[in-house]
């Protein structure tokens, strides 16, 4: 499980449609929440810097490098990477798989569809019988309810 005070998920879920029609990413510090779970304590946004962001991501390296070493020492660290995917579902793509490398990152998909964030969903990389995959985890807030946005952001939408 991965645990987000809602203000974070909500930052997140903002960037994802602020983005749109290209992908939001960034990185998540935080630390282990006992022997099955991550919680986030701050968020990095990154520019995009992927040579076409309507399809895949790219974060920035010096936010990555100069994040790691700011966090040296403390409790804190990178515990995982967030992008959204525009008009696809939460789920990692092909492209995510090729590019997932580190597998004690947690990676969190908003979907946006047509420019309104629709789902979010957790996923961390798992080595089975030689082939890595993707298995998802909880995402876990405090108060979901707070995070029923209109697609400005301007605050809950109906419901």
């Amino acid at each position: 499980m991965i645990a987000f005070e809602p203000d974070h998920l909500r930052e997140i879920i903002l960037a994802a449609q602020a983005a749109y029609p290209a992908e939001a990413c960034g990185l998540l510090v935080g630390r282990r929440d006992g022997p099955a779970g991550w919680r986030v304590v701050s968020l990095a946004p990154s520019s995009n810097l992927a040579g076409d962001p309507t399809r895949t991501f790219e974060i920035d390296t010096k936010l990555r490098l100069d994040l790691q070493r700011d966090l040296r020492g403390g409790a804190d660290q990178v515990i995982g990477l967030y992008h959204s995917h525009p008009d696809a579902p939460a789920q990692p793509s092909a492209s995510d798989l090729q590019r997932a490398w580190e597998p004690d990152l947690v990676w969190v998909i908003v979907s946006v569809i047509g420019g309104v964030a629709v789902l979010t969903c957790a996923h961390v990389l798992v080595e089975k019988a030689g082939h890595s995959r993707f298995e998802e985890v909880a995402v876990h807030t405090s108060d979901w309810v707070g995070l029923a946005l209109r697609p400005s952001g301007e605050g809950p939408g109906p419901g």
